[in-house]
């Protein structure tokens, strides 16, 4: 995509969320609480994804390195 042409695809977007969502025909007061709630809304779900993503991708290391590590120190060998 041309650098040129990106403010552009973005206000193209940003007009086709305000005809799905139907803003243009709030008020402005109401458009401000809209587009807050909806911004806190994906401030939350993108630090939430960011969270709970880094916790998964920590704890599947840490059994893939338990799996790639001393075969000799599984589960088995502990118990006898």
């Amino acid at each position: 995509m041309d650098v040129r042409s990106t403010p552009r695809y973005l206000y193209w977007l940003f007009c086709q969320f305000e005809l799905i969502t139907c803003c243009y025909l709030m008020e402005p007061w109401e458009r401000v609480i809209f587009y807050s709630f909806n911004l806190a809304t994906l401030g939350l779900l993108l630090y939430i994804s960011y969270a709970c993503l880094a916790f998964q991708a920590s704890s599947a290391f840490q059994l893939l390195c338990s799996f790639l590590g001393n075969p000799g120190e599984n589960a088995l060998s502990v118990v006898k």
